[in-house]
């Protein structure tokens, strides 16, 4: 089973981007945030001749979350209100015998400003919807761009960077009881080195040249999954190509089961 996750910043910007990509790739499972786009006008059909079943809840400009699957999806859920405030973040299905879930974390904007408040009720939301809902001996995955960033090494200017939003000790407590609940890094069970990103700003110049990124997309997983995960990996290739995004996809690999 392969499984990828991807912040489009506009699924209709990106789409031939993310259709080449699931041809060369064919992934089992695609999550996408950011794809900026209504329901009614959401690219399903090109997604369907491609193979994929798709579920979405997009908005008009902002946000947008969808899951591309080969299988079809069940038992879907695409609302995870948050302070009086239900945007289109949010997306989780049954797939076979596995659960999903898809988050676009909300960036944050400023540390200290109400927007961060409103990013840490985000998370500390999702946190609890994983663990009255689920068990760590079952079998989810939770994707997605959670706009932070866990480590020094996860991170190109950890110094610099300290303190900032995305890169914050509120966000990243909040991220490990995630982990410490029982959801595991799949990325770095495979992957320890430095200098490994799946996100670089437009506005620094040359950003992605001078590889100063952010890891802030994650394939997170429980136990009977990450046990079963054999590689994980960046494309950043996709990066590279003629009008990316500024996220590239983050890829598992798992063994089937006997």
């Amino acid at each position: 089973m392969k499984v990828a996750t991807l912040n489009t910043n506009s699924i209709r910007a990106r789409l031939p981007v993310v259709l080449d990509w699931l041809v060369r790739e064919a992934p089992d499972i695609l999550f996408l945030q950011e794809t900026k786009v209504q329901d009614r006008d959401f690219p399903l059909n090109p997604l369907k001749d491609a193979g994929y079943h798709a579920a979405f809840r997009g908005q008009k400009s902002y946000n947008g979350v969808a899951i591309l699957s080969k299988s079809p999806l069940d038992n879907l859920q695409t609302s995870l209100p948050v302070l009086g405030v239900d945007e289109a973040r949010f997306i989780s299905a049954g797939i076979g015998d596995i659960s999903v879930i898809n988050v676009y974390v909300p960036q944050g904007f400023q540390a200290g400003s109400e927007k961060f408040q409103y990013k840490l009720a985000w998370l500390k939301n999702l946190l609890n919807h994983i663990t009255e809902n689920f068990d760590p001996a079952s079998r989810l995955l939770v994707a997605g761009d959670f706009n932070v960033a866990l480590t020094a090494i996860d991170v190109f200017d950890p110094q610099g960077l300290k303190g900032e939003v995305g890169f914050h000790p509120d966000e990243q407590a909040i991220f490990l009881e995630l982990l410490n609940w029982g959801l595991v890094d799949i990325f770095r069970k495979h992957v320890k080195e430095d200098n490994q990103y799946t996100f670089w700003d437009y506005r620094i110049p040359n950003g992605f040249k001078r590889n100063m990124g952010w890891r802030i997309d994650y394939i997170l997983g429980t136990a009977p999954l990450a046990e079963r995960s054999r590689t994980a990996w960046i494309d950043t290739g996709a990066r590279a190509m003629e009008k990316p995004s500024d996220h590239t996809f983050l890829v598992a690999e798992f063994d089937s089961e006997n």
